[in-house]
């Protein structure tokens, strides 16, 4: 049994003592407790959420369709060799500019001279065999005419006069022979020569030496196909072939206004206006194909564009936009404002009132490019549209950026809901 030590007036002193500290500690924790209660209750009210706007402006809206293209020449022409032999001179240089008609390539022309020699002896000796033949038709035709008289005057035998009409007609035909010989030869001379032309190559338009295949002292071979020689390319105006995915192309046709842009200088637009669109896509091979694949369809969307300072050059990659509606001057707001589509097709949007509180407004829009949207009626410039908010948590979080980072409703890309 447990006995207090010392008086017990003293033991009872501390006891009290005790229970005096105990009781005052926990009267401050229970004043402590009702303190925050009272705080939370009529002090700590949570932020309302903050809302991210844009004022409706006036602006320009552009509906496009992105595509891919390259830049070639407007008129490009392989210049080949129609005959074989040793290129023995190469009258241009890469860059160089040409006029139709001017020396390209010089190929060996000893044997294209020798077939026209051999041709031209060949028309001669026809020649001669001609004029051997006319002799022997005068002298039919003198025979026959003496034997026709004789036998009409009844002075000649009828076996001489049939001799002498056999005779004639021979003679005519071998005359006749000789002229078809003549014009045979006559074609096989023409033949050599344009085939003795064929060895000087020559520019066949005005255009830029933009590629030269074959070297001087090469051997080219036209025995199964034309080899190249250079190639020539109008530079002055270029065509932008321009790759349009299956998906779009059904919205494309050829009239359309286009812009593009190079890698080279991606702030300067060049305009113009497309020209066709191809039936095929670009790797048609005629072909039938059965059963799915995974590769994507594009198809040709050819324009032009005058180059008259040679800035766009072949092969340059473009970045096309093929303009399927546009507006200038409207007022817009960002598509991420609209709300709620209606059954009349009008759109809620959120507008900020005098009160700073965001009201639906119904609006009328006309072209919606992605990024911002044509109103046609229902607001006006200046008044403040809601394109997202951000929770009390989420300012908190960001430190109060109300540049629209994380704390976006939605990640700040996707619209909101319509009140």
């Amino acid at each position: 049994m447990f006995l207090p030590s010392g008086p017990p007036e003293i033991t009872a002193k501390r006891m009290w003592y005790k229970n005096k500290r105990f009781l005052t500690i926990a009267g401050v924790a229970a004043a402590a407790l009702i303190a925050l209660a009272l705080w939370l209750l009529f002090f700590n009210t949570p932020k309302k959420p903050e809302l991210v706007t844009q004022p409706a402006a006036i602006g320009n809206v552009e509906k496009t369709v992105l595509a891919s293209g390259t830049l070639e020449p407007f008129e490009q022409v392989n210049v080949g060799a129609q005959v074989s032999g040793q290129v023995v001179k190469l009258a241009v240089a890469l860059g160089d500019e040409v006029k139709a008609g001017d020396l390209i390539a010089q190929i060996d022309s000893q044997k294209q001279k020798n077939d026209l020699a051999t041709s031209q002896a060949a028309l001669n000796n026809q020649k001669a065999q001609r004029a051997t033949a006319l002799a022997s038709l005068a002298q039919a035709q003198s025979n026959f005419t003496r034997q026709q008289t004789l036998y009409q005057a009844d002075a000649g035998s009828k076996a001489d006069y049939e001799s002498a009409v056999q005779q004639l007609k021979a003679a005519q035909a071998s005359l006749d022979a000789a002229n078809s010989q003549i014009q045979q030869a006559t074609i096989s001379v023409n033949t050599a020569n344009v085939n003795l032309g064929y060895t000087r190559i020559v520019a066949p338009m005005n255009g830029t030496v933009i590629a030269i295949i074959t070297k001087q002292g090469q051997t080219v071979n036209a025995n199964q196909s034309a080899p190249t020689i250079v190639v020539l390319g109008q530079l002055d105006k270029m065509t932008v072939k321009a790759e349009i995915s299956e998906a779009d192309v059904i919205h494309i046709k050829a009239g359309q206004k286009v812009y593009f842009t190079t890698l080279g200088d991606p702030d300067k637009k060049y305009y113009a206006t497309l020209r066709s669109v191809e039936p095929a896509p670009t790797d048609f091979t005629g072909e039938t194909t059965t059963g799915n694949t995974s590769s994507a369809i594009y198809y040709y969307g050819l324009f032009d564009i005058d180059n008259p300072d040679g800035t766009l050059r072949p092969s340059m990659t473009a970045q096309v936009y093929i303009i399927q509606e546009s507006a200038s001057n409207v007022l817009t707001i960002p598509s991420a404002a609209l709300g709620r589509k209606g059954r009349d097709g009008s759109y809620t949007v959120r507008v900020v009132g005098k009160d700073k509180k965001p009201q639906p407004v119904r609006v009328k829009v006309g072209i919606n490019d992605g990024a911002n949207v044509q109103i046609l009626s229902g607001l006006t410039a200046g008044q403040q549209v809601v394109i997202a908010q951000a929770s009390a948590s989420d300012s908190a979080a960001s430190g109060g950026n109300r540049r629209g980072g994380g704390g976006l409703t939605g990640g700040g890309a996707r619209r909101p809901r319509g009140m």
